[in-house]
């Protein structure tokens, strides 16, 4: 490939939106693009746990097909919040939350999950299989690749992607989008 393909007008806007904000943590285009694949093949209510100012929503957006889809996301920071609600104003498909991921586990189950690898007992098989339908997908994004069993990170045992690879509740397989990132994306059985 000569050039990287050109971004959806949904993801340009978002990162537009980024840049404005002064905001710089957001899902990788090579995620994004794995994201908007897995939401081409669901219908339901998708969600995202952690929406920054909105691009990883945007690539769920941009892969959504038909009108039986809808995405609800989460963020704690109401002002990044607020620049996320921008990207999706005119989108009766979208909506964003200026609150605390725990807000969402009511409005389960949903048919495509994504949220940032962070502390086991809050993004871990346990907390998160009873939010998933069965079929359902979780993406887990931030990981660095790993050739190793168990999963070794800076030392010590990654438990949280053990737990998500080892779970019996769902099948799954880390995927490297990138020489330096890694997903994990999981089906609930």
């Amino acid at each position: 490939m000569s050039a990287p393909p050109e971004l959806p007008d949904v993801v340009e806007r978002a990162f537009q939106v980024s840049r404005r904000a002064g905001y710089v943590s957001f899902c990788r285009n090579e995620t994004g693009r794995l994201l908007a694949t897995l939401a081409a093949t669901r219908e339901g209510t998708m969600a995202e746990f952690g929406t920054g100012c909105g691009v990883g929503t945007a690539w769920l957006r941009s892969g959504v097909r038909g009108e039986k889809a809808h995405i609800v996301t989460a963020e704690l920071d109401p002002r990044l919040a607020g620049f996320a609600a921008e990207i999706f104003a005119d989108d009766d498909h979208v909506e964003v939350l200026a609150a605390d991921w725990s807000r969402l586990r009511d409005r389960g189950p949903y048919s495509l999950l994504f949220l940032d690898s962070g502390a086991p007992d809050e993004v871990g098989t346990d907390a998160i299989a009873d939010l998933v339908e069965p079929g359902g997908i979780v993406v887990l994004d931030d990981f660095s690749p790993c050739e190793l069993w168990p999963p070794i990170t800076y030392g010590r045992v990654d438990v949280l992607r053990q737990d998500w690879l080892s779970d019996p509740r769902f099948t799954a397989v880390e995927v490297m989008v990138a020489p330096d990132a890694a997903t994990i994306v999981a089906t609930r059985r």
